[in-house]
């Protein structure tokens, strides 16, 4: 489903940049300029064959300073639902796709005294333009980034060119391990911390970062791992009385968008709580799969975060 608010954009540029890894850049096709953004923003592209089945999100990893287009950095992933398989296998240049809107949910807090980044793999994304603002504000800060050697890594050149001893590189496929005790330990009162990239990376260093007194506040990252796969199941919309089909490879976001329900959401990444929905009745068992419920409210069963949860069983009953 196109929503009313999307911007129709045209891919003017693909560009291989490592392995299984392009940037795609976009550029609206009325010839505007698209919306201002800032560091570690992202945007919901609207991709596939039917009518933009599937939508998922990017993080926009082009200069804020760019008034002409956006751009996103694309892994091929193994266990793609479609859209990382579809922009890299079927998206050609002058091609028209639909986009959000920019949403920022992984801001910069411009009043820390010092930002430590931490990437992992393609989480290096949202840093891309973080840096860039950062640097041109003459922000005080420092990037780390893990990443596998034997192959050319995203962006490395580009990093290590523009931020010179502010970018620290690890190898992991030669064993190379970010220290993170010493490295949280020794930073300066005032410090905020940024983390994106595999799971462990990110619940190891937020751990260890609480473990050794790092405020809440001054902790901040991005998870936007993809909504696994599951059984189809049917789900009933109590206030309209209307029945929609869940499929193998559908969100429960993505197919009540597709039968024309509109739904809140924001992040489709199961970490801002914005589509979160009350359940009034579940046949079957809940699967949570988002970062914002917690474990209490996951067994109470009151609620599901629509975007990357689902139902494994026959029929979810919904108040909305």
């Amino acid at each position: 489903m196109i929503h009313a608010h999307d911007i129709r954009v045209r891919v003017t540029a693909i560009e291989d940049v490592a392995a299984r890894t392009k940037r795609f850049r976009f550029e609206p096709v009325d010839g505007g300029s698209p919306p201002l953004f800032a560091g570690g923003a992202h945007i919901t592209v609207a991709l596939g064959d039917d009518d933009g089945a599937i939508r998922n999100p990017y993080t926009l990893s082009g200069s804020p300073q760019d008034r002409g287009g956006y751009e996103i950095t694309v892994l091929r992933t193994t266990d793609s639902r479609g859209g990382s398989a579809f922009l890299h296998e079927q998206v050609r240049v002058g091609q028209e796709l639909s986009i959000s809107a920019p949403i920022n949910l992984f801001p910069i807090n411009f009043l820390a005294r010092r930002h430590l980044l931490i990437a992992g793999g393609i989480g290096i994304t949202p840093f891309l333009s973080m840096t860039e603002q950062l640097a041109d504000l003459g922000q005080n800060f420092e990037l780390h980034y893990a990443m596998t050697c034997s192959g050319a890594a995203p962006y490395e050149a580009q990093l290590r060119s523009r931020l010179g001893r502010r970018f620290h590189r690890y190898c992991s496929d030669r064993g190379e391990r970010i220290d993170l005790e010493t490295l949280l330990a020794g930073q300066p009162l005032g410090t905020h911390l940024y983390v994106c990239g595999p799971e462990r990376l990110i619940d190891a260093t937020i751990a260890m970062a609480t473990s050794l007194g790092w405020p809440s506040e001054n902790i901040h990252f991005e998870r936007f791992a993809g909504p696994p796969p599951g059984d189809p199941f049917t789900v009933r919309l109590a206030k309209s009385g209307q029945t929609v089909t869940v499929g193998q490879h559908q969100t429960l976001l993505e197919a009540l968008e597709r039968a024309g329900v509109e739904p809140p959401s924001l992040c489709r990444g199961g970490a801002c709580g914005q589509c979160e929905l009350p359940v009034l009745s579940a046949e079957g068992e809940l699967l949570h799969y988002d970062h914002f419920l917690s474990e209490e409210a996951r067994a109470a069963g009151h609620s599901i975060m629509t975007c990357v949860s689902r139902l494994k069983g026959r029929e979810l009953v919904l108040d909305f």
